[in-house]
């Protein structure tokens, strides 16, 4: 059948076809059937949806990317025709069903979603199936090895290639400004892809952005990596792994991070950059993605195992996510905070500590003994502050850049502490909830500052936290999220009392 193609200005992260009802009936399809379309010798294959207000008889409308991936002109006929589901599906069903797949269905399967072939449902299906059923090592790495083959690969004309990653979950985790510095300035490679925050308050690329450009071609990573040891770069610009980004869109409304998803996640952008050595932060605490010890030691028997049949070594360091990295949460405060320790503050204590543990693992990684001491003497050197600078003049930063250029949110209001006595719980989820209610990480001056942290003690009316934001209305909003769930508690001295005896009467 020809129809009109009509531009529709959207996009629902499938490639979609827009059809009226009558067109449907006699093209013999119903809403979420495919149908290809042709035009001029290319082809697309776009799951239908149906309307009877936004088209005239006789058109089509394709939906953004489909309209690209095809180029008409509007107006101009294109044919179009039913066709099957795609075998993924039954994949898709088989693990459902708890049943392993073979290296051949899991390259189908992923060949599909990163050509978003595969409609949302479909995608969810698949998504809890993984949830329920998990993969096994072995299709795990096959999951890996077809995500990196769908995407664009990086191959440094230096080696060894060295990469770091945190598996998240714990909010002020912005040690990466403080580790890339100190491994390049070792003199070792570490080109560092970072993620946009999805549910936390600010993920590195959020920070690094406040200061630095982030986006950038495989070809411009490469060259500023290699010429200068090191760069802090979005990985969502460079098209490494792009299922990824598909089945991400699916996890985040359901609130899932399947396991061997999320492996497959790391490794496979970290293969597309060629890394040699990788060290995996995985924070564990409650209120983390790995609230307990033992389900920290799988995940990381399972991050080097996948790395042995990836080529890459790899090595995890499990630390404390109780409680915030530091005080500062949200894109600004952060990167405050990072750089005012590459300038010599020796507190927040949990963010320097953290930032020379995990650096000095990497180093020795290399070769380079005594790494602790080592990324110490690089970081109370100037060193690292050196090679920061650099590397955000090279990402086309301000090379001279300092703490105090940075500026968090104007609008600002204290969070006074009740009642007199010490801290004694910081709820992690919640403060990424009262950091994202005041704008957080789009609004990069929006956040939070912890005064005192566990341990900590403060008498009635001293203040507990701040809250920054970049206007009015999402302060009070940021506020009324703080009352709600207090995120902080404060408790006495005496937790319970249990009289023995019985009061003398006057």
């Amino acid at each position: 059948m020809k129809l009109k193609a009509k531009y529709i200005d959207m996009d629902t992260g499938e490639i979609t076809a827009l059809l009226r009802t009558d067109d449907c009936m006699e093209i013999g399809v119903h809403e979420g059937d495919r149908v290809k379309v042709k035009h001029e010798g290319s082809t697309v294959t776009a799951i239908v949806q149906t309307t009877e207000s936004v088209l005239q008889e006789g058109e089509i409308g394709l939906l953004g990317k489909a309209f690209s991936f095809i180029g008409p002109e509007a107006g101009e006929l294109l044919d179009v025709m039913p066709t099957g589901k795609p075998e993924s599906v039954d994949y898709i069903r088989k693990k459902m069903d708890g049943l392993e797949l073979s290296t051949d269905e899991i390259r189908t399967l992923v060949t599909d979603i990163s050509a978003r072939t595969l409609s949302s449902v479909e995608l969810a299906a698949y998504v809890t199936s993984l949830q329920i059923n998990g993969m096994n090592i072995r299709e795990t790495a096959d999951l890996t090895l077809s995500m990196v083959e769908t995407g664009e690969t990086i191959d440094f004309d230096r080696s060894p290639v060295f990469d770091f990653h945190s598996v998240g979950g714990v909010p002020g985790n912005k040690v990466t400004l403080i580790v890339v510095p100190i491994v390049a300035a070792a003199g070792l490679l570490i080109p560092k892809t970072s993620s946009r925050a999805i549910s936390s308050a600010a993920g590195t690329a959020d920070i690094v952005e406040v200061f630095a450009k982030v986006d950038f071609s495989g070809k411009e990573l490469k060259s500023i990596a290699e010429s200068i040891g090191g760069i802090m770069a979005w990985g969502g610009g460079l098209n490494l792994a792009p299922a990824d980004d598909v089945i991400i869109r699916v996890e985040h409304p359901l609130g899932i991070d399947p396991h061997a998803q999320l492996l497959a996640s790391v490794m496979s952008k970290k293969k597309a950059v060629g890394a040699d050595f990788l060290l995996v932060d995985i924070p564990m605490g409650e209120g983390t993605k790995v609230p307990t010890m033992e389900i920290a030691k799988a995940f990381a028997k399972d991050f080097v195992d996948l790395g042995d049949k990836l080529g890459i070594k790899v090595e995890c360091a499990i630390t404390y996510g109780g409680q915030p990295v530091g005080r500062a949460i949200g894109p600004a405060l952060e990167a405050r905070e990072a750089i005012a320790v590459l300038e010599g503050a020796t507190s927040p204590h949990s963010v320097v500590e953290k930032a020379l543990m995990l650096a000095g693992i990497i180093l020795e990684m290399g070769g380079i003994p005594r790494g602790y001491e080592r990324a110490k003497e690089i970081l109370d050197s100037g060193q690292a502050l050196a090679k920061f600078r650099e590397i955000v003049g090279a990402q086309g930063g301000n090379p001279n850049i300092k703490s105090s250029d940075i500026q968090p949110g104007k609008y600002t209001m204290s969070v006074l502490s009740k009642k007199s006595g010490y801290i004694g719980n910081i709820k992690n989820k919640d403060l990424v909830r009262i950091a994202r209610a005041a704008g957080a990480p789009k609004d990069k001056g929006a956040g939070v500052v912890i005064i005192e942290k566990v341990g900590g003690t403060v008498e009635i009316g001293d203040p507990l936290f701040i809250i920054y934001a970049d206007n009015e209305n999402k302060l009070n909003d940021a506020l009324g999220v703080a009352r709600k769930f207090e995120p902080i508690s404060v408790s006495g001295m005496v937790l319970v009392r249990t009289p023995g005896f019985t009061h003398l009467q006057s």
